[in-house]
């Protein structure tokens, strides 16, 4: 039976995430604690910002398709006294709150990290600074997507990389929020119906096309594995892909979606059998 083998949220989004024992499914879809904040570019406000945007570009702010050394700073987010704390490799580089100063810090802390970085030249250019640290600590808004979802892969389709890459792959390259074992190589790009993860239900979505991030090494920044070259090439993908999305397997505005997913929880799959698969090797 395949089980959860690893549980990942990503306080800020494009920074490094955190390795946790149990995440929770909102009624949104989302991972609470997940993509709560950015580090948003100065030119970057939209009007819909005020309106609640519920997904956001990576144009707008650090990534770490553009600024891969970010993967050098490890985020710890304490979501009930709304502290985060970020250190680089090993020693705090700054730890304050998302009152006005606190917010005032992160961002003065982590630009100064990037201009000594050699990425630098990218944050300098016209309309880029200063860096404002947007979200409220709560709303995981700051996903690629408008609809909320959860990001799976498999264990095993990261070590069919590996073996083709010839070398040790890290999952938190993929930014997946659940990864799973028990399954072969790339069978969860398959999936076309609904998926039970522990008490939560799902039903699979489309797979997950790679970025440029998923080449920088988590640890520190350099990109040492030409990941997307190699899913095409080595794989006969059409496009660099790995893991899937899972949209809500439940009833828009019904409060008692959801649940909580640990590690260890056994995954089912029910396809779809007149569905077409969404991924051809």
């Amino acid at each position: 039976m395949p089980r959860v083998v690893a549980l990942f949220r990503h306080p800020i989004k494009s920074f490094t995430p955190e390795l946790v024992e149990a995440i929770t499914v909102q009624p949104d879809g989302r991972v609470a604690g997940d993509r709560v904040l950015a580090f948003r570019f100065a030119d970057a406000t939209h009007p819909e910002e005020r309106d609640g945007l519920d997904h956001w570009p990576k144009a707008k702010g650090l990534a770490s398709q553009d600024f891969p050394d970010l993967a050098r700073l490890q985020v710890s987010y304490d979501e009930v006294a709304r502290r985060v704390r970020i250190d680089l490799e090993g020693e705090l580089l700054v730890e304050a709150g998302l009152d006005s100063d606190g917010r005032a810090q992160l961002a003065e802390a982590v630009t100064q990290f990037v201009r000594e970085t050699p990425e630098s030249q990218r944050l300098e250019r016209p309309g880029r600074l200063p860096l404002t640290l947007v979200g409220d600590g709560v709303t995981s808004r700051f996903q690629d997507r408008a609809e909320g979802y959860v990001s799976v892969h498999g264990q095993a389709s990261v070590h069919a990389l590996g073996d083709a890459l010839q070398m040790s792959i890290d999952a938190r390259r993929f930014r997946s929020n659940v990864v799973i074992d028990g399954v072969g190589p790339w069978d969860e790009l398959e999936w076309t119906g609904d998926v039970r993860i522990g008490e939560v239900s799902f039903r699979a979505a489309g797979p997950i096309v790679r970025c440029l991030a998923t080449h920088a090494n988590p640890d520190t920044g350099v990109r040492d594995a030409k990941v997307l070259t190699t899913l095409t090439s080595s794989f006969a993908q059409q496009k660099p892909t790995l893991g899937r999305l899972l949209l809500p397997g439940w009833a828009e505005g019904d409060t008692h979606a959801g649940g909580l997913i640990r590690i260890g929880d056994e995954v089912q799959v029910t396809s779809d059998r007149n569905a077409a698969p969404t991924h051809l090797r």
